[in-house]
């Protein structure tokens, strides 16, 4: 009896846990078509954190890519410059939107020529988690 109390106990303190995690929600996300041979294109999208905690995007990855990473467009004395991101942080609740000009995914070494109106897949990373994979499409235009 007292094996299956604390089998019971471990069991609530683990739903618990997983409910008060962080849950990342990714919408609108979509990639700018680029010229043919570009090796560098950008994603974008609102990241949300629809958990009870905060959580931390710790990077990407995509198998249409060679390279993935977390980037920010900064502009210090009139002078425009990008930043790798080791991480983003997003409190419970709260969004990060990734967009021209400012956080973005840098999307390098292109494993094809991505086309207009195409879907690729990139998985955002986060901790704790699991992160979470969305269909990226390919637009001139922001959605």
């Amino acid at each position: 009896m007292r094996r299956l109390i604390t089998l019971m106990v471990l069991a609530l303190a683990s739903i618990e846990a997983a409910s008060a995690a962080g849950r990342l929600e990714v919408t609108g996300a979509w990639i700018r078509t680029a010229p043919p041979g570009a090796m560098m294109l950008a994603g974008y999208a609102t990241l949300r954190n629809t958990g009870d905690a905060p959580l931390t995007v710790t990077g990407a990855d995509s198998e249409a890519f060679g390279d993935v990473s977390l980037h920010e467009s900064i502009e210090i004395d009139g002078v425009a410059r990008m930043d790798a991101l080791g991480s983003i942080e997003i409190a419970a609740g709260a969004s990060v939107v990734l967009a021209p000009g400012g956080k973005h995914l840098m999307l390098m070494r292109p494993k094809g020529e991505p086309k207009s109106g195409e879907s690729i897949k990139i998985h955002i990373a986060a901790k704790p988690g699991e992160g979470n994979t969305a269909n990226f499409v390919v637009r001139d235009t922001a959605p």
